[in-house]
């Protein structure tokens, strides 16, 4: 096809125009996905802190609550991975186009050049003739000459040689050869016609040479070059087509990934959808387990009214009789002293070192209740941790521990008819802790070593971490990674690996101050940095409990 070369070039212009569009449009979406993802995590960071810092309330509210607020950073953490995703797509794609325009000028310039080169030869075929034109004309002038014709021969005209030559001897009408003899007509005759043979020569020589051009550069080059050219189009289209049905994927997967989120089909998630969250809010319960804290906490304090009437008979005479005989009482209402239990000390919102101090213990009693129900009854059940127990039956597990733990038996309560109650129950101590396990102050160090590639670095990294950690944490970790080894253990039935707990303990044991989480919002942040920390979270726990032997066993045997 004569014309290949310019409809493969107009059409391989095209399949770069619809890449270019494809990868703008793309990067476009990749920026409002990112956007999208940022506003919506900072949203829920800043109402997560305000409602830790505000007197709101807790219960089965409280729960639900935080886990719709989590499932919009879910939802954030889909689009904020769908952008990642879609800017390298867009990148793919630029990267195509860029080396499609770089091969289709590579074969459109060298289509040109030999284009070029036939069209000159041919050139140099049409001045070659033009040549032999006037040396014929010239011939056959002198032989109209010889035959005495001299006018025809001044008029004469031999295809387009008359109109591009101007005559270089006289053959005006009636001076034609003026003056010459036969010999030298004769002489001039032998001239013309050796010129004549030597033009007919040079134009056989340079049609032969265009012809093999002509034959090289439609029969090799230029198949070789629509060749090239189709190959880099097919590359263009199959690679553009491959990028657009991967954006497909990918935007399906997330909008997916979003539904699951927001309602999870499986009833045995780890994440609760909203409308479960919202359902499960239990108003009555909570009322009641806000009844009991408030009379826990102002009971000794209240200044008003009291339904007991202090003053009545008996009273007064035990109170006269007691002022005579005993001396000056300290009160009315004076009671007897605290026995040395741990009634009335709640033991959930209390400070770990209070806490210990308090109850004179080393490990904390909840931990140690609570993990050897755990071991004893449910280390095999499928998602131990990773599944919550109800509500409504957690807070009153939790009610039963801040009454007194110490009498708390697990293995003889209601709860332990759900072992995953009682998981909940320690990860709601957990959470409400004042301040995380592995406390405020040590947070930038402990996701710093979370971030060091190298297994063995990032180990002793956090190794070093773990050992600036205040005694009461320290024993408290050490014991809760001894528990979770041990679940750990029993991965091949319970399904919980080393990254599954560290998942769900995570951003609970290691969490940023609530002053930096305000700071990261308000300076527009909160979105692509609280993501990434998430995951070093979990990188750290998961590591430390990898490592659980190495960091704690061998350290205390070391001490020993």
């Amino acid at each position: 096809m004569d014309c290949g070369l310019g409809l493969m070039d107009e059409r391989v212009r095209q399949s770069l125009e619809s890449a270019r569009e494809a990868s703008a449009f793309i990067k476009k979406r990749a920026a409002l996905e990112e956007e999208y993802a940022h506003g919506l995590v900072k949203l829920s960071k800043t109402y997560a802190a305000e409602y830790t810092s505000h007197e709101a309330r807790s219960g089965s509210y409280g729960s639900s609550w935080k886990s719709m607020l989590h499932a919009q950073e879910a939802l954030s953490e889909n689009h904020y991975r769908f952008a990642t995703k879609l800017t390298a797509i867009s990148d793919d794609i630029a990267l195509l186009v860029r080396d499609a325009e770089r091969q289709r000028r590579q074969h459109v310039d060298m289509g040109h050049r030999l284009e070029k080169s036939l069209t000159d030869a041919e050139a140099s075929v049409d001045r070659a003739r033009i040549r032999f034109d006037i040396a014929a004309e010239d011939l056959e002038r002198v032989f109209l000459v010889k035959q005495g014709d001299t006018n025809r021969a001044a008029d004469m005209s031999i295809g387009t040689a008359a109109n591009k030559r101007t005559l270089g001897m006289s053959f005006t009408k009636g001076g034609l050869f003026k003056n010459k003899n036969p010999q030298q007509i004769l002489r001039h005759e032998d001239e013309f016609r050796a010129k004549k043979n030597h033009a007919h020569e040079t134009l056989r020589n340079e049609a032969q040479a265009t012809q093999t051009v002509r034959q090289e550069y439609f029969q090799q080059h230029l198949p070789h070059i629509l060749r090239s050219l189709r190959d880099t189009l097919s590359e263009l289209d199959t690679g553009l087509q491959f990028q657009l049905i991967r954006f497909a994927f990918l935007y399906e997967s997330t909008v997916l990934s979003d539904g699951m989120a927001v309602n999870p089909l499986n009833e045995k998630s780890a994440t609760t959808g909203l409308r479960d969250s919202a359902s499960a809010i239990d108003n009555t319960a909570d009322f009641k387990d806000f009844m009991q804290s408030y009379e826990l906490a102002h009971a000794n304090s209240f200044k008003g009214p009291r339904r007991h009437n202090p003053y009545d008979e008996a009273t007064l005479s035990n109170l006269m009789y007691q002022t005579t005989l005993s001396g000056p009482s300290h009160g009315y209402l004076e009671e007897p002293a605290a026995s040395a239990g741990t009634s009335g000390h709640p033991i959930f919102g209390v400070d770990l070192t209070t806490q210990l101090v308090r109850d004179n213990v080393e490990v904390p009693p909840i931990l140690e209740i609570c993990a050897d129900a755990i071991e004893r009854v449910g280390i095999q059940n499928m998602g131990i941790y990773r599944l919550s127990g109800t509500t409504s039956r957690v807070q009153k597990l939790k009610a039963k521990f801040d009454a007194d733990w110490s009498s708390v038996d697990l293995m003889n309560d209601e709860a332990l008819s759900d072992i995953n109650i009682v998981a909940g129950c320690l990860k709601l101590w957990f959470r409400e802790l004042p301040e995380p396990l592995l406390t405020y102050a040590l947070y930038p160090a402990f996701i710093e070593a979370a971030k060091v590639e190298d297994d063995y670095l990032r180990q002793i990294r956090l190794h070093e971490q773990v050992n600036e950690l205040p005694d009461a944490n320290y024993a408290t970790l050490r014991f809760l990674m001894a528990h979770l080894d041990r679940v750990r253990a029993q991965e091949g039935i319970n399904q919980m690996s080393a990254h599954n707990l560290a998942i769900v303990f995570g951003p609970t044991l290691l969490s940023p101050p609530p002053d930096a989480i305000a700071s990261d919002t308000g300076a527009g942040g909160g979105g692509p940095v609280q993501l990434q920390d998430m995951s070093h979270q979990c990188l750290a726990i998961e590591t430390i409990l990898l490592k659980y032997r190495d960091i704690f066993v061998d350290s205390e045997e070391d001490k020993q």
